[in-house]
């Protein structure tokens, strides 16, 4: 029997303004905190253990996004169909999701543990480690691997809470193992002195608290499912359709990895110790400002998929436009803020005068912040109706086909501004492609409901 949810019926009556504001606001408290938790942690390395400390983790932070990009791969597939099935009031597949969460978290902890043991060397190697700061980037990455399990299972827990519609609950989760994380590297590095594997600790011991509370919040019976926490299942056809609809998920975490390293290798060939550090303030700027992009993205994905199962298409199509203007009103002001006073935004980071040429490679790069507001609205979409096949496609054509191979030509042909010009016009064309194909989607929702 299907569990009342004021939550699911808000979302498939309300007026769609008005589940918008109350997904996204705390989804935006999540990213908040998010950040700030980020900001801490260099904050205490940088403090207690010291400047090479900072590059060491520097280095292994990265590849710490594996085991999170799994996680959203599994947390991401099983959500958007948890979505789906709760409009479509299926009681029975609804009770199996946990399970298969819980088999496909297994078996992929075990995978990433014994490989990224394994590989944990040359993996630093070749994100730039070397001499000490590769040991001590050894150091903290090896411990962060211990605490895979943990790293998995909280993101794939919370993006599930999401999935009701619960933004709200799942930020509070999210803000209670991010708290616990920044007081344990606090006792770990600032009291018992435990350096960089201290920060590590701090963090697996944040994702187990983290996990903890999402456990608890299962075992409470407050999910709208018969959630089972500790049951584990392989129904094949519910992992195929957790795999297809969190796959690009997974590509998006590993493609921004990769960009990572050709980006900064294509600079570091042509352009100066000056430039790479540019880039990268340019680059921590650009990911602040679409923070509340990603908490748009986040809450779209029960919006759409709980109507898209229950078969309100028109409420499909509306919820996403709405979604889409949402955000653009939300990043305008911020984008203007930035371009109109770039050298004020770039100060806050970046010591020194600007050039005039770095100032327009920055207003290049971040004006491809508003019209993300379609493409990352996009790709939350074509998974919230069942379609992760177009997400995945779509974000291997942007990174393998295009970046990739614009980012180890262009910059060596035509000098470091290339960097900034080519990422502008591929998202540019790459909106261009979500946007034909999300009214190509849309006529076909519309062919549906005359169906109806």
């Amino acid at each position: 029997m299907q569990k009342n949810s004021k939550q699911t019926e808000m979302i498939l009556n309300d007026n769609l303004w008005k589940v918008m504001l109350k997904l996204t606001l705390p989804a935006m408290v999540a990213m908040i905190l998010y950040g700030l938790n980020v900001i801490f942690d260099a904050i205490f390395v940088g403090k207690f253990v010291g400047e090479l400390a900072l590059s060491g983790i520097s280095v292994a932070y990265p590849l710490t996004q594996i085991a999170l990009g799994f996680g959203a791969m599994i947390g991401g597939g099983a959500g958007a169909y948890l979505s789906i099935v709760i409009g479509k009031k299926d009681t029975e597949t609804q009770n199996k999701i946990l399970a298969n969460t819980n088999f496909l978290g297994l078996i992929l902890t075990l995978f990433l543990m014994v490989l990224l043991l394994l590989t944990a060397r040359p993996l630093l190697s070749f994100m730039g480690g070397e001499g000490n700061v590769l040991e001590i980037g050894l150091s903290y990455f090896r411990v962060t691997v211990i605490g895979t399990l943990f790293w998995i299972f909280s993101l794939s827990y919370n993006m599930i809470i999401r999935a009701e519609g619960k933004m709200g609950k799942a930020a509070l989760i999210m803000g209670s193992g991010l708290i616990v994380n920044i007081v344990a590297n606090y006792i770990l590095m600032g009291v018992f002195h435990f350096g960089v594997v201290g920060a590590a600790w701090g963090t697996n011991i944040g994702m187990f608290v983290y996990t903890l509370i999402s456990i608890l919040y299962f075992k409470s019976g407050k999910a709208s499912f018969n959630a089972k926490v500790f049951s584990i299942r392989k129904d094949k056809q519910i992992i195929n359709k957790i795999l297809s609809l969190g796959m690009p998920s997974l590509i998006m975490k590993i493609m921004t990895l990769i960009q990572g390293v050709v980006v900064l290798n294509a600079i570091g060939d042509v352009g100066t110790d000056y430039d790479l550090a540019f880039y990268g303030v340019s680059y921590r700027i650009a990911m602040f400002m679409m923070m509340p992009l990603s908490a748009f993205m986040r809450s779209l994905q029960p919006a759409v998929g709980m109507n898209f199962g229950a078969k309100k298409y028109d409420r499909v199509i509306n919820a996403t436009k709405v979604y889409m203007l949402g955000s653009l009103i939300i990043i305008i002001p911020i984008y203007l803020m930035a371009v109109l006073n770039p050298q004020a935004v770039l100060g806050l980071m970046f010591e020194g005068v600007i050039s005039p040429e770095n100032i327009f490679n920055f207003i290049i790069f971040i004006s491809v912040i508003p019209i993300a507001s379609v493409s990352m609205n996009g790709l939350s979409y074509f998974p919230s109706i069942g379609n992760g096949k177009i997400a995945a496609i779509l974000s291997m054509l942007r990174q393998i086909v295009l970046f990739v191979p614009a980012m180890i030509l262009l910059p060596r042909l035509f000098g470091v501004n290339y960097v900034y010009i080519s990422s502008f016009v591929i998202d540019t064309f790459m909106t261009v492609v979500m946007v034909v194909l999300m009214f190509k989607s849309f006529r076909s929702l519309r062919g549906q409901l005359t169906k109806i």
